[in-house]
């Protein structure tokens, strides 16, 4: 049986007329995505924004969103990659239970998680008094900002790179085994390099989630300008006082989305990323 050659495929009038119909309709929810981001890119590039974006208030929330998300990609990376392995290595019971713990920020309100960090590592918090006992206070500081960006970010790096580690063909593992090489040089030298774009793709993605992350942090660590007012708490704070500094930190939160996105997609394609 010969199989028609689909590069010489001709749709023909019947199939055109449906492609269009589905692309009129599918253009509908294109409008509905583009319209807001492009009005909100035409109303930040004004004549002042330059001027915004030199504001003492603006460059503070970008350090810190900038310092804050660093540190909480970091500790994601340091945490988060021992967990992904041993999630796609080993099977153990309760396993199904701690991947439900994992998941669960991922579709958790950010509000409801900011409640949920701040009776565990309140000051009246189960954990609270002990960390206050050792003089350690968590909420409404600049780690506390950390911690949430952590909890609700890790999840997808930790979701992606076990996603990365199980598709790892087991014969290479097995294959390293009877080499001689023992369980971490297996993890090192192995399943890290061959997993390499996907814990890539689950660290760009915490950042980025961590970044952008408003409600949590401003349940948890407040909105103090400096200290905890990361970007979103600074748009949101502008709305009400300076809407031009709003628009400044909006704008560069579209920006730095959009270069995510484009980041993620020169990965997927195969670029070699060391």
């Amino acid at each position: 049986m010969n199989t028609p050659d689909r590069s010489q495929w001709n749709p023909g009038p019947a199939h055109t007329r449906w492609a269009w119909g589905f692309a009129g309709v599918g253009s509908l929810l294109v409008a509905l995505l583009a319209i807001p981001l492009a009005t909100l890119i035409w109303t930040a590039l004004s004549d002042e924004l330059l001027v915004y974006l030199r504001a003492p208030s603006l460059q503070r929330a970008l350090s810190l969103s900038m310092l804050t998300s660093s540190v909480s990609t970091g500790v994601i990376l340091l945490l988060g990659t021992p967990l992904a392995y041993t999630l796609a290595r080993w099977s153990f019971r309760g396993k199904a239970w701690v991947e439900l713990i994992i998941d669960l920020p991922l579709v958790l309100p950010p509000l409801i998680a900011g409640i949920a960090l701040l009776l565990a590592f309140g000051r009246n918090g189960i954990l609270g008094q002990p960390l206050d006992a050792l003089g350690l206070r968590l909420p409404f500081t600049t780690a506390a900002v950390v911690v949430a960006q952590v909890f609700v970010a890790g999840p997808l790096y930790v979701r992606t790179a076990r996603i990365g580690f199980a598709t790892i063909e087991p014969e290479l593992r097995e294959a390293a085994s009877v080499e001689g090489a023992n369980e971490m040089q297996i993890f090192r030298h192995v399943m890290v390099p061959l997993a390499r774009r996907a814990l890539w793709s689950g660290l760009i993605l915490s950042w980025a989630r961590a970044f952008g992350e408003f409600g949590a942090t401003i349940i948890f660590a407040g909105n103090m300008e400096g200290r905890t007012q990361t970007m979103p708490l600074a748009i949101f704070v502008g709305f009400e006082s300076n809407l031009g500094i709003a628009l400044g930190l909006s704008l560069i939160l579209l920006l730095i989305a959009a270069l995510v996105l484009l980041l993620l997609r020169w990965i997927g394609r195969g670029v070699p990323v060391a």
